[in-house]
């Protein structure tokens, strides 16, 4: 998406605070970190944004880009202390995760697909945190940390700035150094044995130098409870800590070091059974049936009773942490700024990968440490009619998986067909071990520019222009052994072998190889007929980056296909119209902006007909497209009400995806003709396609409709002796069904629904008090529902949370 500023917007909203004008900045990037708490107010609303380059301030109604910001105030208020939360702020933001490497976000159904991990693939929606790209989307897990403001820019991204994008950016600004005293203190309390505690402080250490230090712990008692183990799981349990320091070293130059550290270690993450649904498989080799043989059953069968029996071990151990070297130097016909930093990422986990509390799968983690590096320079200048950003960003990768994999005594039944021998032998897959060495050296760098042009007073045109290399180095190694030690051989052996290797395939592949140049485009034409009115248009060519595949490949007759180890790249071309208004003397914004994107080669999930040994791996899908509507309308008649709405209509399909896996009702049984219908659900034991053509389907993760609202109102008053007001205020969000499976199935649909929050407190300039309830009507709803290893008909879900309420209590000095 291309912007018709030279650079990234600075603006910050909230819909709970009166607009202030906002103080000049240094900054050459999103977020203005000089802003107060006074100065926030919502996106929606009539908000300034400073623009740096031109050193002078415009409103974020005459910004031709669709974007949101939420202020300090809105993410206290309601709570939106992540991402997760965030999202029921925002219609067109969208995050799953069923763990914290297993996440996804994406921004009109686009970034990642839902349930796919890969380390060999790019993100297709950037997170940065103070202009520090973060490869890790399990960085979206974490709590904010002394954050300022949080922004969400819509579409294709990366003539700007930083890495490139082919959905959009989340920008999330901490606050700042500050060379007066300040600090701040919070605390919340709730049901669950919700704790959460946040502090900062902030001041001067010498005339030129501030620090700034804050904490914040999170932690929870989890929502399903575990009758094997007797205590509850997927709980939360977080902490963070931020410091920076700001040296003033001259009255052009500012430099900022910070760094930070966060941890999550919860005992998580378990995905229940939800239901069971036939397959094409034999009815033997069923969930009823297979259950039955080995008199089992699940606690409940009904999910929002949140009950399980998971038997191994649950663990996600996610530690993030680095530190930026930022320096910004006033040229006075530009800033030049330049970025440096380093950043960690270590993930240890523990999964019941059988979901049941059968000792099927009794080891299934992925321990992963990486390292990244990230350097970025640009120079944003302006002449007589004209602005512009000049820029180069470069970044380093290395990541370093050590899987291992284990069977355990009830594999062989659960496995193997009911009518081998094998089956009823539990020594043939107990203690069958896969031992994977995953690793990926990742580099990419890129220049960029753009140039905004003023043909008269009304209208501007901005093309931008991004140049990118990648170079991608990984391999994948799986060892098999069984339980003496004995390896497992890629094909042939004995029938016991054989049993072994439909468990786990053994391979390897190393040093493969990606490497390729792309270029970026985007132009934005926009005209502001008025001083109220402002109309726009934007066409993007991007792209997201080819990759590997770092889950490994189909085998076929002992051999890895390797020829199926790199991804090509994602091909982008968006357009976009819209509109921003304001009337009734600016009380009210009313914007609304269509877009229409169209990705040729989406990376996805595939199987290919023509190999004998399936295995989803991926690859390639044709054509998708997505296209909608969205519309943002804010009023506020008076400073004691405040009211939102914001809507968005999505329309996505597959355009074209021949070979895509089948979903579980047309699979497991027989071989059919490829693209064939296969058997009928419901009735095992018939002919199914080995791939479907799925070309017209769902995408999946995407509601056709979506919206977010609220209001607030307050009245003057006095609490312990403090003048201040009194407040009422909710916030909702609904959203219709969605596909949670990469093919559309009958039984991983989620139905939609629709949650609500409201808060009741008293607030000065410095203190907050109020009681808060979320999901008030106590919604069942599934954040995900997903299919399971083996085929067998049973599928989990993650509920999401039940109604949950509590008290916060502020403090700023």
């Amino acid at each position: 998406m291309g912007l018709s500023l030279p650079l990234l917007l600075l603006a910050s909203t909230s819909p709970l605070t009166t607009p202030a004008p906002g103080p000049q900045s240094v900054q050459s990037a999103p977020g203005d970190q000089d802003r107060t708490e006074e100065d926030v107010q919502r996106s929606s609303a009539a908000a300034d944004v400073v623009v740096t380059a031109r050193r002078r301030e415009e409103r974020a109604q005459n910004v031709p880009i669709p974007i949101s910001v939420v202020g300090v105030k809105e993410l206290d208020n309601t709570g939106s202390f992540n991402i997760q939360r965030l999202q029921q702020l925002q219609p067109t933001l969208q995050f799953y995760s069923t763990n914290p490497r297993n996440s996804s976000v994406n921004i009109r159904g686009l970034g990642a697909p839902l349930g796919l991990t890969n380390d060999g693939i790019d993100q297709g929606v950037g997170v940065y945190i103070d202009q520090v790209y973060f490869s890790r989307v399990a960085v979206a897990t974490l709590d904010f940390l002394d954050v300022q403001q949080v922004e969400t820019l819509r579409g294709p991204q990366g003539t700007l700035y930083g890495k490139n994008t082919v959905a959009g950016a989340i920008n999330i600004t901490s606050k700042a150094p500050s060379f007066d005293f300040e600090g701040r203190a919070e605390l919340t309390a709730g049901n669950l044995e919700f704790k959460q505690a946040k502090a900062s402080v902030s001041g001067p250490l010498s005339k030129d130098v501030a620090v700034r230090l804050g904490v914040s712990t999170t932690s929870r008692r989890g929502t399903i409870y575990n009758v094997a183990s007797d205590n509850y799981v997927n709980a939360q349990d977080n902490i963070g800590l931020r410091g920076a320091l700001l040296w003033r070293a001259s009255d052009t130059l500012d430099v900022t070091l910070s760094g930070d550290w966060n941890r999550q270690n919860p005992e998580c993450c378990a995905q229940i059974y939800v239901r069971y649904g036939p397959t094409q498989r034999a009815a033997n080799r069923q969930y009823p049936a297979l259950t039955q043989a080995q008199g089992y059953a699940v606690p409940s069968t009904n999910p929002f009773d949140r009950l399980t029996d998971l038997d191994a071990e649950l663990n996600a151990l996610n530690e993030l942490g680095g530190a930026s070297l930022r320096a910004e130097l006033d040229t006075g016909s530009g800033t030049l700024t330049s970025v440096t930093a380093w950043r960690f990422w270590n993930w240890g986990p523990a999964n019941d990968r059988d979901f049941t509390g059968l000792p099927i799968t009794t080891l299934s983690q992925n321990p992963t440490k990486q390292d990244q590096f990230t350097q970025e320079f640009r120079y944003a200048g302006e002449g007589k009619g004209f602005d512009y950003v000049l820029g180069a960003f470069a970044f380093y990768q290395d990541i370093h998986t050590t899987g291992v994999q284990q069977q355990g005594p009830a594999a062989s039944r659960w496995l193997i067909n009911p009518t081998s021998a094998l089956a009823n032998d539990p020594s043939v897959l107990n203690g069958l071990t896969a031992r994977n060495d995953i690793r990926l050296k990742n580099f990419s760098g890129a220049l960029f520019g753009k140039l905004n042009l003023k043909l008269g007073e009304a209208f501007t045109v901005s093309p931008g222009v991004r140049v990118n290399y990648d170079d991608k180095v990984g391999s994948y190694v799986s060892i098999v052994t069984d339980a003496a030690g004995n390896l497992v051989p890629y094909s042939g052996g004995t029938a016991r072998q054989a049993a072994q290797r439909d468990a786990l395939q053994p391979q390897a592949f190393e040093d493969e190889k990606y490497r390729a140049w792309n270029v970026s485009y985007d132009l934005t034409a926009s005209y502001k007929p008025s001083r109220d009115v402002l109309l726009y248009a934007t066409y993007a060519h991007s792209f997201k980056s080819g990759g590997l595949n770092l889950n490994g490949v189909p085998v076929v007759n002992g051999v890895v296909q390797t020829d199926l180890a790199q991804v090509a790249p994602e091909k982008v071309d968006h357009f976009e119209v819209g509109a921003k208004t304001q009337f009734w003397d600016r009380k009210a914004t009313f914007n609304v902006a269509g877009f229409w994107t169209v990705i040729k080669d989406y990376q996805a999930v595939v199987n290919n007909g023509a190999n004998s040994t399936l295995r989803g791996y991926l690859a390639n899908a044709g054509e998708v497209r997505v296209r909608g509507v969205e519309t943002d309308f804010s009023l506020r008649p008076s400073d004691r009400l405040n009211l939102y709405v914001n809507g968005a209509y999505t329309d996505h399909e597959y355009v074209e995806f021949t070979n895509a896996p089948c979903p579980p009702e047309l699979s497991g049984g027989t071989a059919a003709p490829v693209g064939s219908a296969g058997g009928t659900p419901g009735v095992p034991g018939q002919a199914s396609p080995v791939v479907c053509d799925i070309s017209g389907q769902w995408l999946p993760g995407i509601s056709n409709w979506a919206f977010s609202y609220g209001a607030e109102y307050n009245v003057p008053g006095k609490l312990f002796g403090l003048d201040g007001a009194f407040y009422l205020g909710g916030d909702a969000n609904s959203r219709s069904r969605f596909s949670s499976n990469a093919s559309r199935s009958i039984y991983t649909d989620i139905e939609g629904y629709t949650l609500a929050n409201f808060r009741l407190g008293f607030r000065t300039s410095d203190f907050n008090l109020f009681g808060w309830v979320r999901n008030a009507f106590d919604e069942e709803y599934f954040e995900v529902l997903a299919t399971t290893p083996g085929n067998t008909g049973l599928i989990s879900g993650q509920p999401g949370d039940p109604r949950t309420y509590g008290l916060t209590l502020s403090k700023s000095f």
